[in-house]
């Protein structure tokens, strides 16, 4: 929220969408964001795939939208419990659509222009470090998304 905040003036004027932890988008807001964006961020604890339809992922059409930051791969007790659940009932091929490289495919074969996407578990912390970065990069100075790539694997 902190960082939502500090940066709300350069460019969130048309930002819309879901925030905090009292209740999960439905498949259908899931799809009113993804095809009204020009970019889209999902900063969230486990895979962003666990949270979205495989088939209805799949099925989508999203051109109009250029970049997808997916800041997911956070782990805590509870999101550990919730998705073994859920794991629990799903193929191994199907979890394996869920790991970073596979997520940044489909949503490529939807339409989306650039996905940028963390690779390995990490903390908030460092969650919080990168999109800090990437905001300040992206909004601030006017950097190139692939600019802003190289600033974050220095």
């Amino acid at each position: 929220q902190e960082i939502l905040e500090k940066y709300y003036d350069l460019f969130t004027v048309q930002w819309e969408g879901v925030i905090g932890n009292m209740c999960a988008p439905s498949q259908a807001e899931w799809e009113q964001l993804l095809t009204n964006c020009s970019a889209f961020l999902f900063y969230g604890m486990e895979r962003f795939m666990s949270h979205v339809l495989l088939n209805w992922l799949v099925a989508m059409n999203i051109p109009k939208c250029r970049l997808v930051i997916l800041l997911d791969l956070v782990r805590s007790q509870q999101s550990y419990q919730r998705i073994a659940n859920s794991d629990l009932h799903k193929s191994c091929l199907r979890i394996a659509l869920e790991r970073p490289t596979e997520t940044a495919m489909l949503l490529s074969l939807t339409g989306v222009g650039s996905v940028v996407a963390t690779q390995w578990y990490t903390n908030l912390e460092e969650n919080a470090e990168r999109l800090e970065t990437l905001f300040e990069n992206l909004l601030s100075f006017g950097r190139t998304t692939g600019q802003t790539i190289h600033v974050l694997q220095k």
